[in-house]
This record gives structure tokens, sequence and C-alpha cells, in this order.
């Protein structure tokens, strides 16, 4: 297991790649076809649901299928795995995500968090996005975890687990390539005179990318390039330990 920081989240949230109702239904979801075979088989595109949850203020079935436009709600304990196209998305408890995209298609456009966290892998393909109350998020073949923390005055999290981002809070913005977690804090306030500032890996773990990559047949650049950052988390962030600005680490990011 990688080494991670919590914040607000507890270990058994964090490992829900491990239980066995998940390793079911993900080999359950391959033998179908996976995201073709869903479409082609006109089933649902949810791979686990655990506890309660809602779409468009309707209560969530396994059954049920996910679609552009919906507003999904998570409550306490509760824990939402779907696919959408060629991407995946893993939405934590006590969550609010707003999926946007052209109605009817199977390809998310943009993702809107306005509290909770989200985790998800996208293909490649056209520039597509995530937002928050305090950044937004320009992504393309990237592998993202996002958090809000509401009892901050919606201060945001967002980490660049692999790939290439375009992050903007009001008029700044950040070009971010990462090969290994690059993560900023999204202020609500200016820190220091910055919107953006750096973060640690936080609330997510190397393994949770990998299994939702699995999902849309796709792997993480650590699992291509056979490497990642030190093992006791002085490199994740691509900014060492918590509170270092040392851009150190496998990423980068331009002004």
């Amino acid at each position: 297991m990688t080494k991670h920081l919590l914040a607000n989240r507890t270990e058994h949230e964090i490992l829900w790649f491990q239980r066995r109702n998940f390793l079911q239904a993900a080999a359950l979801w391959t033998s179908l076809g996976g995201t073709l075979g869903a479409q082609a088989q006109s089933r649902s595109n949810i791979v686990t649901l655990v506890g309660d949850a809602q779409a468009n203020g309707n209560r969530l079935l396994p059954e049920n299928t996910i679609r552009n436009g919906d507003e999904l709600v998570t409550g306490p304990g509760s824990s939402l795995v779907f696919v959408m196209g060629d991407s995946s998305f893993h939405l934590r408890q006590n969550s609010r995500l707003k999926v946007e995209g052209d109605a009817g298609g199977a390809v998310v456009n943009a993702l809107r968090l306005l509290t909770g966290g989200v985790i998800s892998v996208w293909g490649k393909g056209p520039q597509r996005k995530i937002s928050t109350p305090t950044m937004t998020a320009g992504i393309r073949g990237t592998g993202v975890y996002t958090e809000v923390f509401p009892e901050q005055d919606n201060r945001s999290y967002f980490c660049t687990c692999y790939g290439t981002v375009d992050l903007e809070a009001s008029t700044e913005r950040k070009l971010v390539e990462a090969d290994y977690h690059v993560a900023y804090w999204g202020e609500p306030t200016a820190r220091n005179g910055l919107l953006l500032t750096p973060g640690p890996l936080l609330n997510h773990t190397d393994e949770e990318l990998e299994y939702l990559a699995q999902l849309v047949n796709q792997r993480t650049a650590w699992q291509i390039t056979g490497r990642k950052g030190e093992k006791d988390g002085s490199s994740y962030g691509g900014y060492g330990s918590p509170g270092s600005t040392d851009p150190s680490g496998y990423g980068k990011t331009s002004p």
C-alpha cells in the first residue's frame, strides 16, 4: 500500500477497492465487456453502490444508469463507483457532484464538485474539466483526485496523479505535468499572495487509481514506466513533506 495522509477520512473509506463486493463487481464488469458491453446490453454503468445515494433527488439503485446532467449525492458511509465512456469515477461519502455533458451522450465533458471527494481516471481525448467552488482544472488523459472542504470555506484540493492538467483560480493559472502526484490547494482567499498553493498526497492512494484505470482498460503512468516517488511520502505532491515548497518528485509545473 502507498503511504498517504488522511484528513477527515478513515482508512476504511480509502481502502474500498479491497472489499469483496467491489472485487466481484469489477470482475463481472470486465467479463461482461466493460463500457462497450454496458452500452450494447443497455445495462447499468454503476459498478458498485454501497449505502445510500441519490441522483436528482431520487434514491439511486444499482440497476440505474448515471447520465449527463445528473446531480449525485452520497450519504454517510456510502460509496459509488461508476463508468461513463472511457472514464471511471469513485465518489466518496458525503459528496455532491454534478455530471455535465451532452444529453444522452456517453462521454462526460465536465464534473462540478460542490462538496466531498471524487477520484477519477479519464481517457485521452478533447480537454474536459473539473470545477470546484475555488478552482477549475482542464484535464486530458489523466488520473486525478479532487476534494472540497466545506468546513474550510470550500477550500479545494486537487492532485494530478498523472497526466497534464491546466489549473485555474481566478486569474492565476498553472500547467501541471505529472508522472506521479503533483497536488495543489485552491484557496478561498490568497495565501502569501497565491490562490494555488502546493499540497501533499492527501486522502487517496495509488491503488485506487490502478483499479479505476483497469475498469476502462487503462494503466496508470507508474504502471507503464515502472517507477514511483519515494515510499515514505517525501516526494508525494512533488513538493516534499507537507508544508514544504521544494519542487522535488516526478512532476513539474509552469506558471
